[in-house]
């Protein structure tokens, strides 16, 4: 619509300026006989113009028509796919929302177990802070795993020793070694400051002090757990943490070397484990060895019924024998008679000649006895 516009004003303007030539040239040579014919061709030209000009609106107006067609059919299948897309952005959009939904509420789920464990934690450091406490933990995991591995009567809990003492476990060997004693009460205070130490100096302190309370440790179970006569001559220190066991075993090899001389067994969970099945296997042992004559009488027992078993089938096998035998006799006599019967069909009596005898068949000796 513009273009036509501007194609408009632009002819108004040419046939305008043509206008203005003409009377321009009747003012200054009205007495050339050219004039009339110079107004003549400029007002064909101006109809020309005029009629070009109607034209070119008419088919500017057609271009206008089809090119708003176009426009039109052109915004309609862009507006559809412009549609699709946001229909497939909005599902794409809505399904990654619901993953991140579900692994939202999965970070939920592992955020609140992450804070319960977090609460676990601090429970179990309120417990081993506490001595009392950590006793009693001691205790509890040394009972699960004595009583998942020994049967009842291979094991007391704070069965009382005659010196009035109560160790936490005993657990009931026969003689030799006798009961071993098992004390769950180690003193962590010192090693957790050797672990939380802040300088090289606070470290050489608590190294100290650990090992002060260690060696004091040691030397009360193997006074107080160690009676002899009456105990193993040994008792089992247990440490309910794999991380002080290594750290014994690590950088204090002089204080295991003390439990050694003084028979005091420092052991932890996984040792403990190990010995207790090693205990079973010997009183499982001791228990085959007490049953040993009981299995040998049996075993004795056994042996006459299978020497019993063994004369009552040699007997079986002389009834069998014997009737193997007979049932031989029974058949030669079978024969016998078969033959007798087949020696009187043979016969044929003729008429007026006298009966033979019957020759008995030749048989052997041995037969004809029979």
């Amino acid at each position: 619509m513009e273009l036509d516009v501007l194609l408009i004003g632009g002819l108004g303007l040419l046939l305008g300026a043509l206008v203005a030539l003409l009377v321009l040239r009747r003012g200054a040579g009205a007495q050339s006989g050219q004039s009339a014919e110079l107004e003549a061709r400029l007002r064909q030209l101006a109809e020309s113009q005029a009629a070009t000009q109607a034209q070119t609106a008419d088919s500017l107006r057609a271009q206008e028509r089809v090119l708003a067609e176009a426009l039109e059919n052109r915004f309609g299948d862009f507006a559809k796919k412009v549609g699709d897309r946001l229909q497939e952005s909005a599902t794409a959009q809505g399904t990654t929302l619901g993953e991140l939904r579900e692994r939202l509420a999965v970070i939920d789920k592992a955020q609140q177990n992450i804070t319960e464990l977090s609460t676990q934690v601090v429970g179990l450091q309120d417990i081993l802070s506490n001595k009392q406490a950590r006793g009693a933990f001691g205790e509890v995991q040394l009972h699960d795993l004595v009583t998942s591995i020994l049967p009842p009567s291979a094991y007391t809990f704070q069965g009382t020793l005659s010196t009035g003492v109560r160790p936490d476990c005993q657990l009931l060997l026969p003689n030799p070694p006798g009961p071993i004693a098992i004390d769950s009460k180690f003193p962590l205070e010192a090693y957790r400051a050797l672990r939380e130490a802040p300088d090289e100096a606070g470290r050489i302190q608590a190294v100290r002090g650990f090992r002060r309370d260690v060696q004091a440790h040691i030397r009360a179970v193997q006074e107080k757990y160690i009676v002899p006569g009456e105990t193993a001559e040994s008792a089992l220190l247990f440490l309910p943490s794999e991380a002080v066991y290594a750290e014994l075993h690590a950088n204090f090899s002089d204080l295991v070397e003390a439990s050694y001389r003084a028979r005091v067994w420092i052991v932890s969970p996984t040792t403990l484990m190990a010995t207790l099945n090693t205990v079973r296997a010997v009183l499982k042992d001791v228990r085959m060895r007490e049953q040993a004559g009981l299995i040998q009488a049996e075993v004795q027992r056994l042996l006459e019924d299978v020497r019993r078993l063994d004369d009552r089938v040699g007997k079986l096998q002389k009834h069998f024998d014997q009737s193997t035998e007979d049932l031989r006799q029974i058949r030669i006599s079978t024969e016998k008679v078969t033959k007798r019967g087949e020696r009187i069909e043979e016969v044929q009596v003729e008429a007026g000649e006298p009966a033979r005898e019957l020759q008995p068949p030749l048989i052997p000796q041995s037969n004809a006895a029979e």
